[in-house]
């Protein structure tokens, strides 16, 4: 029988799969998204961001490494080279957390570059790294 961890980050991948395809699929149509699409972008990276931590530490206890909120998953993922830049994982939770409790243009308008031009390059390098694993075993 399976290991019981190694199900769930398996399955745990599966769904971060589909969401980070999700965004992917956002941020090569940028330039045709009016604003209300840009808003799903926005949506589509907050629980993109929410699988993406909580599937690294699924994998990290598969693993035999304990981290229970997402600042200690995002400092053992770095410590275990799953993610390569954990201040870039740090101010994403930090903008997800802002753009869950509050709402102005200028924020909206940052968070978009931001996601565009820096968040989504970590989130694919930690969807590629996934891949490799999950299909390794």
């Amino acid at each position: 029988m399976e290991n019981p961890k190694e199900i769930r980050w398996r399955q745990r991948f599966e769904n971060f799969q589909k969401a980070f395809l999700k965004l992917k699929e956002a941020i090569e149509d940028f330039n045709k998204l009016d604003e209300l699409a840009k808003e799903g972008l926005i949506q589509r990276f907050e629980y993109t961001y929410e699988l993406a931590w909580k599937t690294i530490k699924d994998y990290l206890e598969n693993q035999q490494v304990e981290a229970g909120f997402p600042r200690d998953v995002i400092k053992q993922a770095f410590k275990y080279n799953v993610i390569d830049n954990g201040e870039v994982w740090f101010n994403m939770h930090n903008q997800r957390n802002l753009l869950t409790h509050t709402y102005d243009e200028e924020n909206f308008n940052k968070a978009l570059q931001l996601i565009r031009f820096n968040y989504y390059e970590h989130l694919e390098k930690l969807y590629n790294y996934l891949k490799n694993e999950y299909w390794s075993n």
